[in-house]
């Protein structure tokens, strides 16, 4: 795969995972769950601008620079250490509707990371620095969903984010 494709198809990805969060936060009727999506929307739509920017300075160009991608999530190791904290709560309560939706973004994380995986396994040393940000970014995405599918699963609240907080420290 070239970069052009590349940036093609992570530019796909990122939209069908910013279009999941964005029909699930408007689906949701608990304001911290909606919180939770509507978050994880807007860092995906910033992902998708990024890339899209990518994409027209190569065509234009042939290169493009690399700037610093943000997320608006904390660091990994801060959601383990909040997955750790959430899983010595009581059980929360969600519906299947709720827990479908979790599901459904955890699966759209995981084939995301692993296409971005697979490019910085394959394109050359110059062009697969971009996506390794994605793919730690995406992966802290999959921490996020994953607590959360086990909060609602008994281990903790349902989205009860007191000290479980996406917005970056």
């Amino acid at each position: 795969m070239d970069l052009k494709e590349a940036l093609t198809v992570a530019i796909d990805y990122e939209h069908r995972v910013r279009d999941h969060y964005a029909r699930g936060a408007e689906a949701l009727l608990d304001p911290k769950a909606k919180k939770v999506f509507e978050t994880l929307a807007r860092e995906e739509q910033g992902h998708v601008g990024y890339l899209e920017s990518r994409l027209d300075e190569w065509q234009a160009r042939g290169h493009f620079e690399s700037p610093e991608l943000p997320t608006l999530l904390p660091s990994g190791t801060w959601i383990e250490a909040a997955r750790a904290r959430l899983a010595s709560l009581p059980a929360g309560s969600a519906t299947g509707s709720e827990l479908d939706l979790l599901k459904t973004a955890l699966e759209l994380e995981r084939t995301t990371s692993a296409f971005y995986r697979s490019l910085v396994d394959t394109l050359p040393a110059g062009q697969r620095e971009l996506f390794a940000r994605f793919l730690a970014i995406e992966e802290g995405h999959l921490a996020i969903v994953q607590a959360e599918i086990d909060a609602v699963a008994g281990h903790g609240h349902w989205f009860d984010f007191q000290e479980f907080s996406l917005e970056a420290s």
